[in-house]
């Protein structure tokens, strides 16, 4: 297998479908196959790109302890769910998934995974009796020994430490992509947005050795891996832990200067930490990707403010502004929440005419849903269910229509593709550019997979464009 190693550490990889933005509540199956012999697991994933690299590190641990990865939940000795919890119907479809196992369990061991495994701990056990693991994202490194346990009678056992030193690295980490992977870069949050679990789930900000980091980038791209997309919670706020205490565009840099890297990607950041300098940074490197998800959550100061986001409308435009003012088109991603309690009519439509400034390729929006342990729970003036829907439905038409717009002045444009899969039923192939739009397109030769091709644009939608190989 050409990726047996990765990053030092035993690997296996197939192909795996583009993940979704950080915090996208969205479900995902590792399936990839394995070694024949020894007991087997089912591992589905509900979440963001840190979840998706999460499965990826859990993978590796049951591989390396003689577990072979099977198709469908019913062939599975050890069935798990990792999880999200930034919105309730993410959490929900978790229960959902665990009441499937209410009568059927027949020995398996069930185990829930990640940050609802956080956020709830041991009252899982009493929601659902019939599961024996509850482990957070910090303990994946004990996996083994907590499996062990319950193989050996344990009927219910936790790993909810959320102790810093082994929240990074597992020994053996599975990539379910064979050219592009992530790299945890910081772990954690220290801003307290009202909204969010993540800082209850994932414990404070921590950063990893840059020196640790750089070796696995060299490491993957020794394997043949030749994108690399940095992962955390507020990736922008890195800040080296060792001696050489580099910043975050330091790290970017030196990352993007490892030979065999063509393309480098990092997400998520916070406004806050967003330097004029990453801008510069991404404007003298073409091995940075010219796209950024700056999440804004909402158009309104004063919604802002009662979010606890640590920046003003104002502020926010300033630095869209950086990304406006460079060399290269750099394109602009966002989150927006709408809904949250207090949310008037007048601070809604602000956020319509902010989208309208940012003109943004992608908005990833959701209604505001309460969470356990948040500052927003208990907060007045919640707004209707009905509501909440009404807003988010306009929000989502005003946002297509932007992205028609914009895509619509991309045809006859070229654009570089990273090939990453085939649609057979309309034989087409399927990609990404560095500014992460999804282009599907028609080619003559009959294997493109991990190459980098130029592609012309003939037909563009909302979401995505179409085009013609140039050969």
């Amino acid at each position: 297998m050409s990726r047996a190693f990765d990053v030092g550490l035993e690997s296996l990889s197939a192909l795996g479908a583009n993940s979704p933005p950080a915090h996208s509540p969205e479900p995902s199956q590792s399936t990839a196959p394995s070694a024949p012999g020894g007991k087997s697991f089912y591992l589905e994933t509900f979440g963001c790109q840190m979840n998706d690299h999460d499965s990826e590190k859990v993978s590796g641990v049951l591989l390396g302890r003689g577990y072979r990865a099977v198709e469908s939940p019913a062939e599975a000795d050890l069935v798990l769910y990792n999880t999200c919890s930034i919105r309730e119907k993410a959490a929900q479809k978790v229960f959902a998934r665990l009441g499937d196992w209410k009568t059927t369990s027949n020995g398996k061991i069930i185990g829930v995974l990640g940050c609802v495994a956080q956020q709830e701990g041991e009252e899982i056990f009493e929601r659902a009796p019939w599961v024996s693991l509850v482990c957070g994202s910090a303990s994946y490194r004990r996996l083994p020994e907590l499996i062990a346990e319950i193989e050996s009678g344990g009927r219910r056992v936790t790993g909810l430490s959320l102790d810093t030193d082994e929240t990074f690295e597992t020994e053996i980490t599975r990539r379910d992509n064979p050219f592009r992977a992530y790299i945890t870069i910081i772990e954690g949050c220290d801003y307290s947005c009202a909204y969010c679990v993540v800082p209850h789930t994932r414990g404070p900000e921590r950063s990893r050795a840059s020196d640790s980091v750089l070796s696995e980038a060299r490491r993957l791209a020794d394997a043949g891996y030749t994108e690399i997309q940095l992962l955390g919670q507020t990736v922008n706020s890195y800040r080296d832990p060792t001696a050489r205490k580099m910043n975050f565009v330091e790290l970017l840099l030196a990352v993007a200067a490892v030979p065999g890297i063509r393309r480098v990607r990092f997400t998520t950041s916070h406004p806050n930490d967003f330097t004029r300098e990453i801008v510069t940074a991404i404007d003298a490197t073409p091995v940075l990707c010219n796209h950024i998800h700056l999440p804004v959550q909402s158009g309104s100061t004063p919604v802002l403010r009662a979010m606890g986001r640590t920046y003003t409308r104002e502020q926010y435009l300033e630095k869209i502004e950086w990304i406006r003012s460079a060399r290269r088109p750099i394109n602009l991603t966002t989150d927006v929440i709408v809904g949250f309690p207090g949310e008037t009519e007048a601070d809604f439509r602000a956020t319509l005419s902010l989208l309208d400034i940012l003109r943004c390729d992608g908005v990833f929006s959701f209604k505001y849903s309460p969470r356990p342990n948040t500052p927003a729970q208990t907060m007045p003036d919640a707004i209707p269910e009905e509501e909440k829907s009404r807003r988010l439905a306009i929000l989502l038409e005003h946002q297509r229509q932007i992205q028609v717009a914009r895509n619509s002045t991309l045809l006859g444009a070229e654009y570089e593709v990273l090939v990453d899969g085939h649609h057979s039923d309309r034989d087409q192939w399927t990609g990404r550019t560095t500014s992460n739009r999804t282009v599907n397109f028609v080619s003559p030769r009959q294997s493109l997979l991990g190459e980098y091709v130029q592609v012309r644009i003939t037909r563009a939608g909302a979401n995505s464009l179409v085009g013609q190989q140039v050969l």
